[in-house]
């Protein structure tokens, strides 16, 4: 197992990525989640393992290649997996970024904030942070825990964390019928993002079935294979409710 802070177990890399953040992104995907989400599409990227190991110096060295394209309006996203749990490559990361005047941006469910402890290493990952794309997958704990296999405490603590930090936030919520679907869940969902004062963009993401070979590749039984896409009208109801 590697130990160095500048390496890091990398699942894949998109050096054009366009949905992660703002402009065009160099988009890193770590491995390790504790999350089981029933929607995941990227089930291969749970487990930590050693088999393509990065470090710092040599993802700088690949993200210069693409600066002429990222670096107007567009920059640098780690998403996962589960991005914090490697957080000590993550602030390693990050300051080599914010050197070279790189947008940094990190897709999180927050899920390792631990509420009245020390999160000192969030802490210092924030002050390289220029935007964190938060994860709020079902504001109703009980069925959060079933959707996930976790509360959904640390999340929404970590949520409040940022907003008091006043850190930029886009916050996205996957629709998927039947679980979050809810018109309650998403009016409670607003009610608590109204609390929060640095939101900069909410953005509703329909339910696909684009990752469920990824889970019989991995020998996984696809739990929501029964489950459609969100019809027009129930978009529609989420982005009001939501977006509006």
């Amino acid at each position: 197992m590697i130990k160095d802070n500048k390496c890091a177990r990398i699942h894949s890399i998109e050096s054009f990525g366009t949905v992660d953040g703002p402009g065009v992104r160099y988009v890193i995907f770590l491995k390790g989640c504790p999350l089981r989400c029933q929607y995941c599409h990227n089930p291969d990227t749970w487990i930590m393992t050693d088999e393509n190991v990065k470090t710092v110096d040599e993802l700088i060295q690949d993200i210069k290649k693409y600066s002429v394209f990222i670096k107007p309006k567009g920059g640098v996203t780690v998403s996962g997996g589960e991005p914090f749990l490697q957080i000590d490559f993550l602030i390693e990361l990050f300051k080599e970024l914010k050197k070279q005047d790189i947008h940094t941006a990190v897709d999180t469910s927050g899920i390792t904030f631990k509420e009245n402890e020390s999160n000192e290493k969030i802490d210092e990952l924030m002050k390289y942070t220029d935007l964190v794309l938060l994860d709020i997958k079902q504001i109703n704990d009980l069925k959060h825990q079933t959707l996930t296999g976790h509360t959904n405490k640390n999340i929404l603590a970590f949520a409040r964390y940022l907003s008091n930090k006043n850190i930029p936030v886009w916050i996205r919520h996957v629709l998927v019928p039947g679980i979050t679907t809810d018109k309650e869940d998403l009016q409670e969902l607003r009610t608590f993002l109204d609390t929060l004062n640095n939101i900069h963009k909410i953005e509703v993401i329909p339910y696909h079935t684009l990752g469920t070979y990824k889970w019989e590749n991995i020998g996984l039984k696809y739990p929501l294979e029964q489950t459609n896409p969100p019809s027009k009208e129930q978009l529609t109801l989420a982005k009001t409710i939501l977006c509006e």
